[in-house]
């Protein structure tokens, strides 16, 4: 038996050594012992010095595949064949489609000043362009004057797109002139992200390694924004690689302090869209995107369903995170913009063709209205706002329920989900060492996670995401009593954990900090009822007046 043992560990030491020599003679260091002992560490295991010799021809075999694989191109476009589905096991959703409803909207007469209109909603400046009060290409031309005097200081937009501007505004008038209205979008000037493809115009994802890209087609939503007859007047800064909101020109401003960051990494698109430089705007969501800057800013925002909006000609960071969704003045111009972006087109396949049945008539004394005790009990800032929501909601018929999110699994560490994805979106970006490149070389900022995300083993990476199956059932559990909830925006894991499991979000403001910036809450939906989740929120901001304050801008 020993002999046999013996034989056994000769055979295997003799194969390693091989591999050794081979390895050498190739000119690669070869797989220690110490190198998993090491390795073990990381990734908090332990093997015996048998189970290691074991592995070293398995682990040359591994890494000579990852040499192999690099030598394939992979586009940030190219998605993985692994597709993430938020919706919980034995979970069916509404079918029937009818026509959105809009509000009615006071018009006011056109000002002998143009720039009066900056911060009129989209619902009014549509109903002004539908009537001929005023025409798209004035409308236009008044935004791209604004962007040009207030852009440089806000340090906001990364490229105008002026042509192209001015040719859709004017083929906007010439199709109402002719009765060819398309709806409330058409002539409205809008921006966009500017990790959103377009035409003839650099795509730079914020970032010094991409700051001359230019990737020549449109992304479909920008594509379906132009369907509906609207104006992209500019491609509006992100934090690098959508994060936070310095990028290789600057750092994008608060309207409300030019002194404060935007926050981001939508750091342009809320920006713009609070200081009345753009109608409305496109940002992303990821971990907080849209709900950040939008915070910051003021502005009200739509972090819709995983699922919802098409993110073909968007740059990935997390194909199991990402979202796109609008940043407006309004709740129901959020509504209005997401009825145009949404629905699949042939290309993206993680997209659901649900239905949007928004009507602003929503009784709240009908509908079952949680907040999450915890979250409001317990906050430290902006107490007396968050509780003068519930107020505001109580005083519209609204029985509020206290609820409390699951607990059962730690979601704060399942955020290395978004880091493992992200540095394999960007893997050539650290392999190349541009990396080097991105302004912000910090601890906490993209080229350090990046690496840091190449030592997260695929073993633990699938772990991760099922307990987010999980998670998504214990939510479901949840939502099953409630039809939405409102939450302070970053009140606990809400803001995380909504995000990996894909339900829906609006953000908008609920009051201002004692420095006189603005302050916001959250409103949390069911998946793909987008819907009631925006008649909720509109009923609290029609019931105040955040909304409808604006900043002093600084030439």
């Amino acid at each position: 038996m020993q002999r046999t043992i013996r034989g056994t560990a000769l055979i295997l030491l003799t194969i390693v050594s091989l591999r050794m020599v081979r390895a050498q003679e190739n000119g690669e260091p070869s797989i220690t012992r110490e190198h998993i002992r090491a390795a073990e560490f990381i990734i908090g295991l332990e093997f015996t010095q048998a189970e290691r010799d074991s592995m070293i021809q398995s682990l040359e075999e591994q890494r000579k595949s990852y040499k192999s694989l690099r030598t394939v191109s992979l586009a940030n476009s190219v998605s993985p064949a692994l597709q993430f589905d938020p919706i919980p096991s034995g979970v069916a959703f509404q079918t029937e489609i009818r026509e959105p409803e809009w509000s009615p909207v006071k018009v006011r007469p056109v000002p002998k000043n143009l720039d009066d209109l900056a911060f009129a909603s989209v619902r009014e400046l549509g109903e002004m362009i539908r009537r001929r009060m005023i025409t798209s290409e004035q409308l236009t031309r008044m935004y791209l004057a604004r962007l040009k005097k207030y852009g440089p200081q806000l340090e906001c937009v990364v490229t105008l797109t002026e042509d192209l501007a001015l040719e859709q505004a004017r083929k906007a008038d010439r199709e109402i002139a002719a009765g060819r209205y398309r709806g409330p979008l058409h002539g409205i000037p809008y921006g966009v992200k500017d990790l959103l493809s377009t035409r003839k115009y650099k795509t730079t994802w914020g970032a010094m390694p991409y700051k001359d890209q230019v990737i020549d087609e449109d992304a479909t939503v920008v594509k379906k924004l132009e369907k509906a007859g609207a104006v992209l007047v500019a491609k509006l800064t992100l934090g690098a690689l959508a994060w936070g909101d310095v990028w290789f020109g600057g750092m994008t401003r608060n309207p409300w302090n030019y002194a404060q960051g935007s926050s981001g990494s939508s750091a342009g698109s809320a920006s713009a869209t609070a200081a009345g430089l753009v109608a409305f705007a496109i940002g992303t969501e990821t971990w907080g995107s849209i709900v950040s800057p939008s915070t910051r800013c003021g502005t009200t925002g739509l972090r819709p369903t995983y699922g919802r909006v098409s993110r073909t000609g968007a740059m990935a960071l997390s194909w199991s995170m990402d979202k796109i969704g609008p940043i407006c003045r309004t709740v129901e111009d959020c509504a209005i913009v997401f009825k145009a972006i949404i629905g699949p087109d042939g290309k993206d396949a993680s997209l659901y063709d649900a239905p949007f049945n928004y009507t602003p008539q929503v009784d709240l004394k009908s509908l079952r209205i949680g907040y999450l005790k915890t979250e409001f009990d317990s906050a430290r800032v902006n107490k007396a706002a968050n509780d003068s929501v519930l107020a505001v909601l109580r005083s519209q018929g609204a029985k509020l329920i206290p609820i409390d999110l699951p607990k059962r699994y730690p979601v704060g560490d399942l955020a290395f989900i978004l880091s493992a994805e992200a540095a394999a979106a960007f893997d050539e970006l650290t392999r190349s060492n541009r990396d080097d490149l991105l302004v912000r070389q910090i601890r906490n900022a993209w080229p350090n996670v990046f690496r840091a995300a190449r030592f997260i083993p695929a073993v633990e990476y699938i772990q991760a995401n099922r307990v987010r199956t999980l998670v998504i059932q214990d939510m479901q559990n949840l939502m099953k009593d409630i039809d939405v909830y409102v939450t302070p925006s970053f009140g606990g894991d809400n803001l995380l954990l909504t995000n990996l499991t894909g339900h829906p979000c609006v953000v908008l403001p609920h009051g201002f900090t004692p420095e006189g910036t603005p302050t916001s809450i959250s409103f949390i939906g069911r998946l793909f009822d987008e819907a009631t989740l925006l008649a909720v929120a509109k009923k609290f901001q029609d019931a105040t007046d955040y909304h409808l304050k604006h900043p002093k801008l600084q030439e």
